[in-house]
């Protein structure tokens, strides 16, 4: 590598981390080189006038090539805000909804903004959000060239979600103040070892689990936990790549196929809670604006209680505001557990907890020191913008300053549903998993539970039938439940429709149910025909296994296609059996947001 071959990558687009992989040096040599020779990129205004006119959008993207910097410069103490890249399935755009709060609001405190974000798609990336725009990508080198080049104050990396919360650590190593939690508060909650230390100080109890790095340690780990267990890369975004496994053939499979295990980044094994109630928290902290952690101020923003039960992704499940089923003292613990950890780790800005709660044990199973996909929801639920508070508070102000002193506990309910895109992808099965697969959220407001929950099945284009025929078939793990579901819909109505087993089930309990043929059978009609001629109006199928069978998949793409409700788990049945009561009961009114502030 000389210097004229450098300049040569540099300009052809290539990294330092790729320079240094061709090279064999590390990206920290690279880059030293680089400054050596006064090698550092300049910024051009992008044209959005097509030089019909002069530009005034102040969006800038960087080039080597020889050129005048078109950056303007001013005297005003900037912050530049990590947003959270281009979006796939898994990465919520409601990161996007905090980082577009956090500009707001660091303009209402005389700071100017830089946002940077390679996605053109998001309102972050509006001409009018911020004061200068940086289309980069979220790397080490392009973020550190930025920040030197503008002179920051200050990084916020808490608010795009996973991306840039892994760049925080080397862009603290280099010399950018992290505003918000410490680099070092992120690194506890995120590596296992330190994380699970942690906990033992605090008395927080965590599902039992393991690491592993092969196979051989994934099958220890599995056997010593017993089965099922929850296997996960560590750092990741959206639960990708995340599993139940049931048996050591399903674990093998996974260590070889589905990723790439190193010391680096070992494979995480927990033991999987079943039928746990999951808990989502979101709070806010200031506890790095005080020497003592006991002078901080910690407000729970919003204490979500999962509909589904624990294994399905938080940014697919179903959610209740306040938590409708959890006993006081539930909830008293896990107000206990999140103000804890949140000293612990020296929160600042927002921090957000999942719990399991088996029984009257409340188990952690991970804490984010960042917004969390559910921030945008709570905030409009309590209406309380809780990320333009967390940015404020980052850059130097007290909660007591900001007013926000006291937990608000809605008197109303206030629903989150997802949505998601398997109209689109058709033969996908759409059974939730801990790997995201939403594309969006709705929410549902009322002061009856069952009306706010209809409310979010209507805006999730999957509105509850008052009247018709359900189908109903469950796996073995759930035919117990059955006669009571069955009893349920039959009393409000609904005629039931049903194949085998499930069939066996409801009539043993004195249900009268029309018996369809399962499609292996190869007789007429079955369900998939019923649903094609619209003869059914919503459907209730569990899986019968880790493995689904083929026509139960079909079943349950069918109905995605003719757009006929469907509920894959017994709490979602439970939650349809509640909607549809509540609606031929009362109807529904519609308020606006504001009225319910």
């Amino acid at each position: 590598m000389n210097a004229d071959l450098l300049k040569r990558a540099k300009s052809l687009g290539f990294s330092d981390r790729q320079i240094a992989h061709l090279t064999r040096r590390s990206e920290e040599a690279v880059r030293a080189e680089r400054k050596s020779l006064g090698l550092v990129p300049s910024y051009r205004l992008v044209d959005t006038c097509a030089a019909e006119f002069e530009a005034y959008t102040p969006y800038y993207y960087s080039t080597y090539d020889r050129g005048d910097d078109e950056v303007v410069k001013t005297p005003k103490r900037k912050v530049m805000i990590l947003g959270g890249g281009p979006n796939r399935i898994g990465q919520g755009i409601e990161f996007d909804y905090c980082c577009v709060h956090a500009a707001f609001a660091l303009k209402e405190d005389g700071f100017e903004t830089l946002m940077v974000n390679s996605n053109p798609e998001t309102v972050s990336t509006d001409y009018d959000t911020s004061d200068k725009l940086f289309f980069e990508p979220l790397t080490l080198e392009d973020v550190l060239h930025i920040y030197e080049r503008e002179g920051c104050w200050g990084a916020i990396a808490q608010f795009g979600g996973q991306t840039p919360l892994n760049l925080a650590l080397g862009l603290q190593k280099n010399g950018v103040n992290i505003i918000g939690t410490s680099p070092q508060g992120i690194e506890i909650a995120e590596d296992r070892k330190l994380f699970a230390a942690m906990l033992d100080r605090l008395g927080i109890p965590q599902p039992p689990n393991g690491l592993a790095v092969s196979i051989e340690e994934a099958l220890a780990a599995a056997h010593r936990l017993t089965y099922p267990v929850l296997v996960r890369p560590s750092f990741v975004l959206g639960g990708r790549a995340m599993q139940i496994v049931y048996s050591d053939a399903e674990l093998t499979h996974y260590m070889k196929f589905a990723v790439e295990a190193s010391p680096e980044r070992p494979v995480l094994v927990d033991k999987f809670l079943e039928d746990a109630t999951e808990v989502d928290v979101d709070c806010i902290a200031d506890v790095g604006r005080h020497e003592n952690p006991a002078d901080a101020t910690i407000v729970i923003g919003g204490m979500l209680e999962h509909i589904e039960f624990a294994g399905v992704h938080s940014g697919d499940a179903a959610m209740v505001l306040p938590p409708h089923t959890l006993p006081e003292t539930v909830v008293e613990t896990i107000r206990h557990y999140t103000h804890a950890m949140a000293r612990e780790l020296r929160v600042t800005g927002l921090m957000n907890v999942q719990y399991a709660v088996k029984g009257d044990k409340v188990y952690v199973l991970e804490v984010n020191p960042r917004a969390s996909r559910t921030v945008p929801f709570v905030s409009k639920a309590i209406g309380i913008p809780l990320a333009k508070l967390a940015a404020k508070v980052m850059a130097g102000k007290t909660l007591k300053e900001l007013g926000l002193t006291h937990e608000i506990w809605p008197t109303y309910w206030a629903v989150k549903e997802s949505v998601f895109p398997f109209n689109k992808f058709q033969g996908q099965d759409i059974i939730l998993s801990p790997e995201m697969r939403s594309t969006g959220e709705v929410m549902g407001l009322d002061q009856d539970l069952g009306i706010a929950y209809a409310k979010a099945q209507m805006a999730a284009n999957s509105p509850l039938p008052l009247s018709g025929n359900v189908f109903i078939s469950l796996g073995d793990a759930q035919k117990p439940s059955a006669a009571e579901i069955g009893r349920q819909f039959a009393a409000l109505g609904f005629e039931i429709v049903s194949t085998g087993g499930t069939a066996a089930a409801l009539e043993q309990a004195g249900l009268k149910v029309r018996r369809v043929f399962k499609l292996n059978e190869g007789a007429r009609p079955n369900a998939v025909d019923l649903l094609k001629n619209k003869e059914i109006q919503l459907v209730i199928n569990t899986p019968s296994g880790a493995t689904p069978r083929a026509d139960e998949v079909r079943i349950r793409t069918t109905a995605v296609m003719t757009g006929t409700p469907i509920m894959t788990t017994l709490s979602g049945a439970k939650g349809a059996l509640m909607g549809i009561a509540a609606l031929q009961k009362q109807g529904y009114a519609v308020r606006t947001i504001q009225e319910y502030h």
